[in-house]
């Protein structure tokens, strides 16, 4: 059916042409390591989202823990363990066919979410498993992810899905504000970005 689809879409140019460029802002907010700021925002989120592309396709698969469970080693490395799963190890495999990985944090009660991209390894050194033990296990591997992209998402998919109710942002969540301002360089005032601008998105949702 899709292949007989007379307005479907098969080049970048007839995609931009549905869109307006985006703003300079979201072109500049990327950086190439974790600062501070998003360190802060990685050590307050209990989830992420691991995506990968091996031999067999795509995956998408969760990865939950207490806050803070993916562990920032320096500005360009996160060190996930791998807790106890159902053993198909799909993302595991991906990653020794093809490195590339990318990873969505959420924080329960913030809007915003964090993309991370970069390439994956996966290590059984013993003395970092051991690190990661919880409740006696050790996790049978690490993945290290070198970290190529970082950029934070605003928060409208969050409010569109009313996914976290009434509850409340996690005061150790850094503000999107400060994440912008410490991503940009400065180009954003964090203050008044948190004052002033965060609010309008609620009113822009659709």
């Amino acid at each position: 059916m899709m292949s007989h689809d007379p307005h479907a879409i098969t080049t970048h140019e007839a995609l931009q042409a549905h869109y307006t460029p985006p703003r300079e802002l979201v072109m500049k907010k990327v950086a190439d390591r974790i600062d501070p700021h998003t360190a802060g925002f990685i050590a307050a989120s209990p989830f992420c989202l691991l995506a990968t592309f091996g031999a067999r396709g795509p995956h998408c698969t969760p990865r939950g823990d207490a806050p803070g469970f993916i562990d920032v080693l320096d500005e360009t490395t996160l060190a996930l363990p791998d807790r106890r799963g159902n053993n198909r190890i799909d993302a595991l495999r991906d990653i020794i066919d093809n490195p590339a990985v990318a990873l969505l944090f959420l924080v329960p009660g913030a809007g915003e979410t964090l993309r991370v991209a970069g390439t994956g390894r996966l290590t059984a050194d013993p003395a970092l498993r051991e690190r990661y033990t919880m409740q006696g296990q050790v996790p049978a591997t690490v993945l290290l992810v070198e970290v190529r992209e970082v950029f934070m998402q605003c928060q409208r998919a969050i409010l569109r899905a009313r996914l976290w109710g009434e509850r409340e942002r996690p005061r150790a969540a850094p503000s999107m504000g400060e994440l912008l301002a410490a991503h940009t360089g400065g180009l954003v005032d964090a203050g008044k970005y948190d004052a002033e601008s965060a609010p309008l998105v609620s009113k822009v949702l659709y």
